[in-house]
């Protein structure tokens, strides 16, 4: 649900150097309509930052905030507020993969107002991912780092491509007293600072196609010839999605993670339709009427995640994943996207690691691995930001 309060004097920062904005920046609570209404004007938006998400995470009380250059709403960002414990008048303010705002200027004019107007609501840190690449490496690059025993993390192979925006973001955090939270494989308790992205622009499925490695080809070319059906569609019947929760809960047994409730994913198909209803879409494949792989695809503009994925351990020679995956990319490409967003993966290239099956699935599409600036939080009351990192790391994050 989202949160709102009388209103209050909106928090202001510095004014903009010479050349870019002429006047102080204000940060102030917005409404859910305001806020996608911003985000349906912007090209591409993370869905962690659409307002529909606050109501999928019920667990945090979330808000809605807009910057604003004089009367023009400028930026938004979605908080999600996580309390204290036995302190719950604190919070910590979360923006997942946000704040939607520009991140190739001055950011202390963007982030200065914002950590006013979250300390005088009672936040004790604030925690933000920006959603800003650092660097990337080739398919090409992780193939052969895996295959090269003296290579163990993609950070040893020098990039494809860097983005000085990235470089500075991260620098600028780092100066003004931020601190990183991303950890050295990748994973952590937020989202993961390493993806792997198909870039879609400009391509045809002949393109996606010949990007991928012989055995993508050739399992995509053989679902097809076992007989695999895959259905999708942005209406998902509750018997759609208690089928998929099923083969995830198997998944999620044999691969050793915790599994989320049936009730939190049918929030989440309720919800975001409700925002939009081409915003997340169920993929069911089937082989001869037993199900035997199922994803979930988000999209925001024209930025399409792979979300979530099961997949069942009998019949995996008929490569139900594979299928569900084309069909995904084919969807992506035909609504217009410009990337296909395939996730988290650790930066491992050890062949040893058990996480390196995950990159190899993923670099069979082709694409590329992308490392982001990360996670990094701003303490705003040091005791109390204390307080709670020793809880978090007693119980494991």
């Amino acid at each position: 649900m989202s949160y709102s309060e009388p209103a209050r004097p909106a928090s202001r920062t510095r004014r903009f150097p010479s050349g870019t904005a002429g006047v102080d920046l204000t940060v102030r609570p917005i409404s859910a309509a305001e806020h996608l209404a911003f985000v349906r004007a912007q090209r591409s938006v993370s869905f962690l930052q659409t307002p529909a998400w606050g109501r999928v995470k019920t667990e945090w009380r979330s808000e809605s905030l807009g910057w604003y250059d004089g009367p023009r709403l400028v930026g938004a960002g979605l908080v999600l507020h996580r309390p204290v414990p036995r302190l719950e008048r604190y919070t910590l303010a979360y923006l997942p993969e946000g704040p939607v705002i520009d991140w190739s200027g001055d950011i202390d004019a963007w982030l200065d107002p914002l950590a006013a107007h979250l300390k005088a609501r009672g936040a004790f840190a604030i925690r933000l991912g920006p959603p800003v690449r650092t660097d990337g490496w080739s398919a090409d690059q992780v193939k052969e780092g895996i295959a090269d025993p003296g290579t163990r993390r993609l950070t040893e192979v020098p990039a494809h491509w860097t983005d000085p925006v990235g470089a500075r973001v991260a620098g600028r955090l780092r100066d003004a007293g931020w601190l990183p939270q991303s950890p050295k494989d990748g994973f952590g308790v937020g989202h993961p600072q390493f993806k792997y992205e198909v870039p879609l622009t400009g391509r045809t499925e002949d393109d996606l196609l010949k990007g991928m490695n012989q055995l993508w080809r050739r399992n995509i070319r053989k679902a097809a010839k076992q007989g695999v059906e895959v259905t999708g569609g942005p209406v998902v019947h509750r018997e759609e999605a208690k089928a998929f929760h099923d083969l995830y809960v198997h998944t999620a047994e044999r691969d050793r993670f915790t599994p989320r409730p049936l009730r939190y994913f049918e929030t989440m198909f309720a919800v975001l339709g409700a925002e939009d209803p081409e915003r997340i879409r169920l993929y069911l494949a089937r082989h001869r009427g037993d199900l035997v792989a199922a994803t979930v695809l988000v999209r925001v503009g024209t930025h399409a995640v792979y979300a979530y994925g099961a997949s069942s351990t009998g019949k995996r020679e008929v490569r139900g994943s594979n299928a569900c995956q084309w069909a995904m990319i084919r969807d992506a490409l035909a609504a217009g996207c410009d990337v296909y967003d395939l996730r988290g993966i650790t930066p491992t290239l050890d062949g040893d690691d058990p996480h390196v099956g995950l990159v190899q699935f993923k670099v069979g599409t082709g694409g590329q691995a992308v490392r982001y600036v990360g996670e990094w939080d701003l303490p705003l009351r040091p005791l109390v930001y204390r307080t709670f990192d020793l809880y978090m790391r007693r119980r494991g994050r």
